[in-house]
């Protein structure tokens, strides 16, 4: 499945070069509303651009990527957030998920194609919810 090239991304990283590279592989990807941030505090600060994936750097300067997530999680539950580490840090992957983010990918040498399986994944999610309530509105407009 072809993955949705209209999804609104952010990415979140303190690391010039890793920006670049996500960003060029997203456009890579066919993926052009992408907004870059060099750190959380920026990113919390544009939420109400209302993104549909972020991908976050766990370990940042001032607020670290679970704290963002946090707070992430609660100005919108629905933003898929998918966590990046150069650390295999196994509580931290758990802690991650536990707050609700949707995958948590290692950098190095498959980070790439792992991003483009996520992004795959929330492609077909989306399209699943969409099926599954194709006329929601029709019948909620109905009653008016």
């Amino acid at each position: 499945m072809e993955t949705n090239n209209k999804f609104k991304i952010f990415l979140v990283d303190d690391d010039a070069f890793c920006l670049q590279v996500y960003q060029q592989h997203l456009n890579r990807l066919g993926h052009t509303l992408i907004t870059t941030f060099n750190s959380g505090s920026d990113c919390l600060n544009h939420l109400t651009e209302l993104p549909d994936i972020i991908f976050l750097d766990h370990g940042m300067d001032i607020l670290n990527g679970l704290e963002v997530l946090k707070k992430i999680k609660r100005f919108n539950p629905d933003i898929y957030v998918i966590f990046l580490s150069g650390q295999e840090n196994i509580a931290t992957a758990v802690d991650a998920l536990k707050y609700g983010a949707f995958d948590y990918i290692i950098k190095g040498d498959d980070d790439l194609a792992h991003i483009t399986k996520a992004l795959q994944k929330i492609a077909e999610i989306k399209e699943l919810l969409k099926q599954r309530n194709p006329g929601f509105i029709k019948k909620l407009l109905t009653f008016f």
